[in-house]
């Protein structure tokens, strides 16, 4: 099966971009370098294509009690608000959950309108999320589920200069952290979330395919250092962000990810009880942040001894240690617990640590 490429991919490829498999997608890996694109990130400005990942809108006097059903969050609490030139449009993370409480995707859901909510998937599992979605409209009237997939470009501009960089091209005031807005920049139509996956402020842009060179372009010439899927990987890793596929899992739960805070048993969503069930009784793992003690990488799938999975790992270039994530027994779970890890055959020893890895500043 051919790859399909972003809006963005003449641009990967002039830039000297890896291309690899990713989702189904032609995608940069890297430009420069992991480490020079990192820490780009970490100390000025980066911007990354995401353009693979899927967006779904919900629509109607419906809409809600639609994504209260397949949405772990309470979908309520999103905000909407007027402002001068538009709308102040809230953000919000959930899961979404299988009746038995196992994870089908994590998701962030904006609110459009009144009636109008925009759910943006990942990559791989945006077709089993639209699905997901369109087989539990059951009983509910006047809601519609609409594939905008095609319809959006994504750009995620991400570290400490990010936000000066996207106001320099912006008509207006762009919005807070977890909230979102329409803005014009450069010229586009672009809704602006202050959103991410890196630890680091800024905001990732929604735009239409069409202008994302654009947009892009814009973005470089001002100081934004392309970065590609391995510093995503690493960043996202030490701020502790899970990644659908490895951290996150149908095998598993949100209580045992250390996703609670986004569960909202009382709305009834699908999967509730089993979630309220591990919630009273205590999950039998956790997930854990680690640093390994006295070198080595750990990888995802090497065995904790004793019990326990690492489900990501790398060598982090902010801390200058082997980091990673995994399921470890609950009562192995406490920061400073000793673990051995087996990577490859060699034991390495690694030590429990507190979430996030890495924080600004420190």
């Amino acid at each position: 099966m051919s790859l399909r490429r972003t809006p963005l991919y003449e641009r990967h490829a002039a830039a000297g971009a890896k291309l690899v498999p990713f989702a189904g997608f032609e995608m940069p890996v890297e430009y420069e370098g992991v480490r020079e694109e990192h820490m780009s990130v970490r100390e000025a400005c980066g911007v990354f294509d995401v353009s693979h990942m899927g967006e779904i809108e919900t629509r109607g006097a419906g809409a809600r009690e639609l994504l209260q059903r397949v949405l772990s969050n309470d979908v309520s609490k999103i905000a909407l608000k007027e402002e001068t030139g538009g709308v102040l449009v809230g953000a919000q993370y959930s899961v979404i959950c299988a009746e038995n409480g196992g994870v089908l995707d994590d998701v962030f859901t904006y609110r459009l309108d009144a009636e109008r909510y925009l759910t943006v998937t990942n990559a791989a599992n945006h077709a089993r999320d639209l699905a997901w979605f369109e087989g539990h409209l059951h009983g509910i009237s006047d809601v519609e589920v609409i594939d905008r997939f095609e319809d959006y470009a994504m750009l995620a501009v991400q570290g400490p200069r990010a936000r000066e960089l996207v106001q320099a091209i912006s008509d207006t005031p762009l919005p807070a952290r977890m909230t979102a807005a329409v803005r014009r920049l450069g010229g586009s139509e672009v809704l602006v979330c202050g959103t991410g996956y890196t630890g680091e402020d800024g905001v990732e842009l929604l735009c239409a395919p069409e202008e994302a060179e654009t947009l892009w372009d814009a973005l470089v010439r001002r100081g934004a250092a392309p970065a590609g899927l391995a510093a995503r990987d690493t960043l996202r890793i030490e701020a502790c962000f899970h990644l659908y596929g490895n951290d996150l899992t149908e095998e598993r739960g949100p209580i045992e990810a250390g996703l609670g805070w986004c569960c909202r048993e009382e709305t009834g969503f699908i999967g509730a009880e089993a979630v309220r069930a591990v919630r009273e009784a205590g999950p039998r793992e956790r997930m854990v942040a680690f640093a390994i003690v006295g070198g080595g990488i750990a990888r995802a799938g090497n065995e904790v001894v004793g019990g326990g999975v690492v489900t990501s790992g790398t060598f982090s270039p902010s801390l200058n240690v082997g980091i990673g994530l995994g399921y470890v027994p609950s009562e192995r779970a406490q920061p400073g617990t000793h673990l051995e890890i087996d990577v490859r055959g060699k034991i390495r020893d690694a030590l429990v640590k507190e979430k996030p890895l890495y924080r600004k500043g420190g």
